[in-house]
């Protein structure tokens, strides 16, 4: 049996980034993860960083993503991780007059708030992205977004931690959780017991099934996202790219619970679209987000309707191929909010999860935001939003 005061489950972005942070601060780190670090949704996104700026009053969505943003500059400039970040800008392609009409208005809200994003005619984003459809009628362009490796990008949040002197314990499987009389925990893994003083619920899509093991129900579920890739080809896309369809559909119906799924009771409702061309050639894309519990496959027909909305952004795609498909599970909350900070029924415990689609680049600074609270005891204000508190009870018999 092996004791930390802190004991983190999960070794995604946030869970990784929590461990390295809290590690810095000085405090006695294990990081607990059941197959190898980024093995999970962090390790198989699409690598985009969404951010338009800190913005005149920076709120939560600001600080997740702009925040995050600059933990991703922090790892690869100022401690030397190749992590592939570039920030290449990003470009949403629109379809419709609709869509050009709901674009608008987003931009001059998002500019009076002091956000940094612009709307574009044709012309303009094909001067920054050649390969764009003629027949688009804009796009909103977003300089600040970027992009990295996320396997490259997670195992660097990793080893920072372990230079901190945390420790990884990667291929431990969490069996069962016992609150002690001290107020700490025993984890039982499928490598051993561990002891914590402080506990952290960081495993993404799987948190649910973790806080069964606390007697808690946690508001978070699987949403199966599947993504294609191109052959390696010379550099064509230099953009991240997405675009309006979805983000229209979800501001006008946002749906239930959770809400902005691609798929509403097994029938489409809109498409989602973001891809990006890799380093090392490959051109990636992904969309849909199909609520399917834990035993998701890969379907092809998504894949097909995903390439078709790709190749109407990028019409070249048309005699691309595709060469591989994969999919992940991504933590939806059912109330669309990110749950990070103390879990008040339970001592000694704290949970950092549901970023849904966007927890790649959100996870960073959610890890980190974490990490100030628990060292502080103090959970900042701008984590008001996220408070688990009134939204994780007790697990029904």
């Amino acid at each position: 049996m092996t004791g930390s005061e802190i004991v983190i489950i999960g070794g995604g972005i946030a869970g990784a980034s929590a461990a390295f942070h809290l590690a810095t601060l000085g405090h006695d780190v294990a990081l607990i993860e059941r197959g190898e670090i980024a093995s999970g949704a962090s390790g198989v996104n699409a690598g985009a960083i969404d951010s338009v700026g800190w913005g005149d009053a920076p709120d939560l969505q600001a600080h997740l993503t702009h925040g995050s943003l600059e933990l991703f500059e922090a790892v690869q400039l100022d401690h030397g991780e190749d992590i592939e970040l570039r920030r290449s800008g990003a470009l949403q392609a629109i379809h419709t007059e609709a869509q050009l009409a709901y674009e608008q208005e987003r931009v001059d809200t998002l500019t009076k708030r002091g956000h940094a994003v612009e709307l574009l005619t044709i012309r303009e984003a094909r001067a920054i992205e050649p390969q764009l459809s003629e027949r688009l009628l804009g796009a909103m362009y977003s300089p600040f977004r970027s992009q990295a490796d996320p396997v490259k990008t997670t195992q660097a949040f990793a080893r920072l931690a372990e230079r901190a002197k945390a420790r990884v314990l990667t291929g431990a499987d969490v069996t069962a959780l016992a609150a002690r009389p001290d107020g700490g925990w025993t984890i039982r893994t499928s490598r051993g017991e561990v002891v914590a003083g402080q506990l952290v619920i960081a495993a993404g899509a799987w948190c649910g099934p973790l806080g069964a093991m606390l007697g808690l129900d946690i508001p978070i579920v699987p949403v199966r996202g599947q993504m294609w890739a191109t052959a390696p080809v010379p550099p064509s896309v230099f953009q991240t790219i997405s675009a309006a369809e979805s983000a229209m559909c979800w501001h006008r119906d946002r749906g239930g619970r959770p809400p902005d799924l691609t798929h509403r009771d097994g029938s489409r409702v809109t498409r989602h679209l973001y891809g990006r061309q890799r380093r090392n050639g490959e051109i990636i894309f992904g969309g849909d987000r199909e609520l399917l519990g834990f035993d998701a496959q890969i379907d092809p027909r998504g894949i097909d309707v995903n390439k078709g909305h790709a190749t109407e952004v990028l019409p070249f795609l048309a005699a691309l191929p595709i060469a591989r498909t994969w999919m992940g599970l991504m933590p939806f909350p059912l109330d669309g909010k990110p749950l990070i900070g103390k879990i008040a029924q339970r001592p000694n415990l704290w949970i950092v999860t549901g970023l849904a689609s966007s927890g790649f680049g959100r996870g960073p600074n959610a890890g980190k935001l974490l990490a100030d609270s628990l060292h502080t005891g103090r959970p900042p204000a701008v984590l008001s939003d996220a408070d688990p508190a009134g939204r994780i009870g007790e697990r029904r018999a």
